[in-house]
């Protein structure tokens, strides 16, 4: 063959192997396996040496590099060392996808040091047996095919096979056939392609060798490997097409998530509404119970006192008094019964004094029911708020405590109001039982929900801090413009 040919074949193997190496480097960041992510950069490393080995000595064939002349040392020693150093990248690459363990995978660097300096020890021997001609030179590259690229070729080809299993057990089996012939080529490439150097002292390169591969098929040995290079090449890229399907199999598995993480707050928000209903419907039977028993009551007897004085005034005036004055008690109870219950549905303090005011007021009623202690610090000047989120601040706190009476059995409770530069928090904290916070909202804990979702709607944030047998921290906060343009009304009616 004349020196055009071999000139385009050193330029498709070099060609091959080089854009192997770049498509690698431009993918090799996406897979999600860190097993092949590992592997890829040797083999990136060898595309990359390698085809610049290739691309020097078609540059040789043309005479264009001054200093690269056959049997010249410098010329020799750069191409043997990249003959040697791409070798090796390419068994680091088949021992990383045959090690499955992330430790093992680090310490692969000891394999390529084992073929190093048993590649080396040949060296030196070569060295001390010829003379640094072009008869060591020829000796040291059939060496360099024998000791490192004949079995770096075949644990690329055995990795391969692994991967291939690896995808297959991915449910990614359309990337195992080209797994498959990936390894086919590399196979080739090494036992066929790299068992034909050149001819040397070293056997069996004095018999089977270049020269004996074109007698017996016609076409040169450096043909073949730069057939098995394109093939090897092309399925490797073809593979590397599997981050692409991870990456869109993720994409698809978040938009899942996303789906039904949005129905499952879906249906937390129809429950909480099916909830607020049924918290509102039993509120209006607990004041209409409440009217009838005891407002209700009161207005009967009072009517029927009324009635009573009437007809005692003429004939017993001492005892329509002492009617009078029991009637005067019972409309004092029932004047009292009636406050209690208007400021259970909003107190007046909350709009006519401020938040402060009500939660001194709310944790003295707390106090008076329950005989719980709750201590009521306000810290920094208090700053006006909007409407809803003085609304919210107060239910919060009163949500908190009555769950502290109820479930908490708690010795002490604190209410902390702090009015910061940029929000306002308020902290409701006991020293009772706790819970699990992992499980909130699976028991029935469906108020410190209605909390975070009136702290959500309102620009604002909730955090519930509890552990068993520790105590209950819940920390509300509102930025100063937070609920700026929400209605008082809307406001009150969620939750």
């Amino acid at each position: 063959m004349d020196t055009t040919s071999y000139v385009l074949i050193y330029f498709f193997y070099g060609l091959a192997f080089f854009c192997m190496g770049l498509a690698i480097l431009l993918e090799r960041g996406h897979g999600s396996d860190p097993r092949l992510r590992d592997a890829l950069a040797p083999l990136a490393a060898f595309g990359l040496i390698h085809g610049s080995h290739e691309w020097l000595e078609m540059f040789n064939r043309l005479e264009i590099l001054p200093w690269a002349i056959p049997g010249h040392n410098a010329w020799e020693q750069v191409r043997i060392v990249l003959l040697a150093s791409s070798f090796l990248s390419l068994s680091t690459f088949g021992a990383s996808l045959l090690d499955r363990s992330r430790p093992r995978r680090r310490l692969r660097w000891l394999d390529s040091l084992a073929l190093t300096v048993l590649w080396s020890v040949g060296i030196v021997v070569l060295l001390r047996r010829l003379p640094l001609s072009i008869t060591f030179w020829d000796a040291a590259d059939a060496w360099t095919r024998y000791m490192l690229a004949v079995p770096g070729a075949l644990l690329a080809a055995a990795g391969l096979l692994a991967q291939r299993r690896a995808f297959q057990r991915a449910n990614l089996g359309q990337f195992g056939l080209d797994c498959l012939m990936a390894a086919l080529a590399f196979a080739i490439y090494g036992l066929v392609g790299q068992t034909f150097p050149r001819q040397s002292v070293v056997p069996p390169s004095t018999i089977i060798n270049s020269d004996l591969f074109l007698s017996l098929f016609g076409f040169p040995i450096q043909l073949l490997r730069a057939g098995m290079a394109i093939m090897a090449a092309y399925f490797v890229m073809r593979f590397l097409r599997s981050f692409e399907v991870e990456q869109k199999a993720e994409i698809v598995r978040l938009q899942e998530a996303q789906l039904r993480e949005a129905g499952a707050r879906e249906a937390l928000r129809l429950e909480m509404m099916r909830r607020n209903v049924g918290a509102q419907e039993a509120e209006r039977q607990r004041i209409a119970r409440e009217l009838h028993d005891e407002t209700g009551q009161a207005l009967t007897a009072l009517g029927l006192g009324l009635r009573g004085i009437e007809g005692a005034m003429a004939s017993d005036p001492s005892r329509a008094v002492q009617n009078v004055r029991q009637l005067e008690s019972l409309v004092t109870r029932s004047l009292d019964e009636l406050q209690r219950l208007i400021a259970d549905l909003r107190p007046s303090h909350l709009d006519d004094l401020g938040l402060p005011a009500a939660l001194r007021w709310y944790a003295g009623e707390i106090q008076t029911r329950s005989q719980l202690p709750v201590a009521v610090e306000i810290h920094g000047d208090p700053r006006p708020l909007p409407g809803a989120v003085n609304t919210a601040l107060f239910r919060m706190a009163q949500e908190a405590l009555t769950n502290t009476v109820k479930h908490a059995n708690a010795r002490h409770a604190w209410l902390r109001l702090r009015y910061g530069t940029e929000a306002v928090t308020l902290t409701i904290e006991d020293d009772g039982v706790g819970f699990d916070t992992v499980r909130k909202g699976k028991g029935g804990a469906w108020g410190l929900l209605g909390m975070e979702e009136r702290a959500n709607m309102l620009g604002g944030t909730v955090q519930i801090m509890s552990d068993s047998g520790r105590g209950t921290l819940i920390e509300a906060a509102f930025p100063f413009q937070a609920g700026a343009r929400t209605d008082d009304e809307h406001s009150t009616a969620v939750g």
